[in-house]
């Protein structure tokens, strides 16, 4: 067996090299790159291994280890989980700020290779700078918070351990059902050390997309309870973009007559104009959607976990008599609440149950409700994101905006607040991957990083942020990191002075407006932000915008520009849009000395009575 002699650090980067992938018939690196922010435990063994592969593997700098990781995780997501990245950090704070953006990417299904610094596995000089010690616990270091949060974790306490350690952490990276973060603890002077590892570790190995193929009893089952149906509904999740089975997703709702609403992981992957595409469903759900789903006897999932902002906290589904199809690689998720499953790949699957159809098609009457409660409801959504000439606009009316400047090709990015539920029920996107919201774990901060990822899968399409006052103040130093790369961002701020989305719940739930908006939080002086010279400062080019003409034209001269813009508007922190959407379960106390804490605890006892789960 020939051999190889290299330190740990250098034996992981040469294999992640090695690793490619095929798409359309071309071969591309699987890792993009890495993303390292340096420091005590990945600098002198990871640093250097980097530095010497950096042609073949580059390595970028961000400011922010969490924003880093979401930069990845959005890379990720843009490249339909096909291409990926690492990310590097120092043991301690550096390792651990890592870990909410390893939260994201486990709850989206995403894959990103997290590999923090560790402490030293011969415990020498223990404790070193940042360690956490267990007074009861010697094998526990502050990377073992990854653990729930990865889909496979490991600590490499030895050279030789890389072997079985890394081959384990791109299977589950590149299979469509266990995808998700990996986190491989490197301990500081493992890094460093020698070993002679097998060359054929570090043989070039493509990877190709696993389709997996459903079994026909399952397809049969399915095909079986549709041809029954007479008020089908697909519910379009992210493992349609993830297959690429848009077309096929399209093509089975028009021949078969089923309306088909998205989850915020599944939008944009049907063209707004199609007439089975009914737009947003759940909590933040268009008028058509919801209703079409009281209804529905026969409810598809596709590549959705049916998280409770698509089920309406499962109060949307209203029909006493309706069943579940679970269309999904992941039996988890294919087998939730009783659903008939049909395990595999969605594009697979849908081709499969479409055969096995035969001749049969939805009800004339069912396609006509459809098509009349889609032209309803957007004549509904276009009031809302009609022109308006009010001081404070809504974020409706700035969406509205965007939308009338843009281009089709322009991709949107968001994550939390209020915006993502605008987004969900009125934005129209004008081609696949086009939507790009982080509402599975819906993480403040994750915007502006996240967007630098789309940027980096995506570069010839212009990448909207649009982010909150809030978020841009959780986490901005991104804006210098995309000035940096050169990866232009449009980013839109909508400042309303504080967490408007949150101000308004507590309200809905009885609470009195507390510490949401800054007016009313604790303060000696109430905040006035400069948002324009802040992002100048930060090395990107802004403006503020006194109106939504005004808001027009500004982001029309952005498509333009060839560098980072920022442009800021003021917007109303009460209004948002209360057509469509649904309930959610927020629990309300049972008791309070609020009169109006008790009108909601009522109303919400009336509408826990329409869950239906398990039956």
């Amino acid at each position: 067996m020939k051999t190889v002699r290299l330190t740990a650090a250098q034996a992981m980067v040469r294999f992640l090299s090695a690793q490619t992938v095929e798409i359309d018939g071309r071969e591309q690196r699987l890792f993009e790159a890495v993303f390292a922010i340096f420091g005590h435990g990945n600098v002198a063994g990871l640093g250097e291994a980097l530095y010497s592969a950096r042609d073949r593997l580059p390595t970028y700098r961000a400011h922010n280890e969490q924003a880093m990781a979401h930069a990845a995780i959005a890379f990720a997501k843009a490249s339909r989980r096909r291409r990926m990245m690492a990310c590097t950090s120092s043991i301690g704070p550096g390792a651990t700020n890592m870990v909410t953006a390893a939260a994201a990417a486990h709850v989206n299904r995403l894959p990103v290779l997290i590999v923090p610094g560790d402490v030293f596995a011969n415990r020498r000089p223990d404790p070193v700078l940042q360690q956490v010690e267990d007074f009861g616990d010697g094998a526990v270091s502050a990377n073992d918070c990854f653990r729930p949060v990865s889909r496979y974790f490991d600590r490499i306490q030895r050279p030789e351990q890389l072997v079985p350690a890394l081959n384990r952490a791109v299977a589950v990276l590149t299979d469509p059902a266990e995808c998700g973060p990996v986190t491989l603890a490197f301990c500081q002077d493992v890094q460093t050390e020698a070993y002679d590892y097998p060359e054929s570790f570090f043989a070039p190995r493509v990877h190709r997309q696993r389709r997996i193929v459903p079994d026909p009893r399952e397809v049969s089952e399915a095909a079986a309870l549709l041809s029954k149906a007479k008020k089908p509904l697909v519910v379009c999740g992210g493992g349609v973009l993830y297959s690429d089975a848009e077309r096929e997703l399209i093509d089975f709702c028009a021949r078969r007559g089923i309306p088909a609403a998205e989850t915020q992981a599944g939008k944009s992957a049907l063209p707004d104009d199609h007439p089975m595409a009914m737009g947003a469903i759940g909590v933040t759900g268009t008028g058509a959607a919801n209703a079409l789903a009281a209804e529905a006897d026969v409810i598809v999932g596709v590549g959705t976990r049916l998280a409770d902002f698509t089920t309406g906290s499962w109060a949307v589904f209203k029909n006493p008599d309706r069943r579940f199809i679970g269309v999904n690689v992941q039996p988890f998720d294919a087998t939730k609440h009783r659903a008939v499953p049909v395990v595999g790949d969605a594009r697979v699957a849908l081709a499969a149950l479409d055969k096995a159809l035969d001749s049969w098609k939805a009800s004339d009457a069912w396609i006509k409700s459809a098509a009349k409660a889609k032209t309803e409801w957007e004549a509904t959504a276009a009031r809302y994101t009609a022109p308006t000439n009010a001081p404070l606009p809504t974020d409706a009316a700035v969406l509205g905006a965007l939308m009338r400047a843009g281009e089709k090709s322009d991709v949107v990015v968001c994550a939390a607040g209020g915006l993502p539920g605008e987004l969900h029920k009125l934005w129209r996107p004008g081609a696949p991957l086009g939507y790009h919201v982080e509402y599975g774990y819906s993480t403040m901060g994750y915007e502006i990083a996240g967007a630098i990822g789309v940027k980096m899968a995506l570069p010839d399409r212009e990448v909207v942020v649009t982010v909150g006052d809030g978020s841009y103040l959780m986490m901005n130093s991104e804006v210098a990191t995309s000035v940096m790369l050169g990866r232009k961002l449009i980013i839109v701020v909508l400042d309303n002075c504080g967490f408007g989305c949150i101000n308004r719940l507590q309200k809905e739930t009885g609470g009195a407006p507390f510490n949401n908006l800054l007016r009313d939080a604790r303060h000696e002086v109430l905040p006035n932000v400069d948002f324009v010279a802040h992002a100048r400062a930060l090395g990107a080019e802004a403006v503020k915008a006194a109106s939504i003409a005004e808001l027009e034209a500004a982001f029309k001269s952005a498509h333009a520009a060839k560098s980072t813009q920022v442009i800021v508007i003021d917007t109303d922190p009460i209004g948002s849009t209360d057509a469509g959407g649904f309930w959610w379960d927020v629990a309300v106390p049972a008791v309070s000395n609020r009169a109006e804490v008790g009108a909601a605890r009522r109303s919400y006892e009336d509408n826990l009575k329409l869950q239906r789960i398990g039956d």
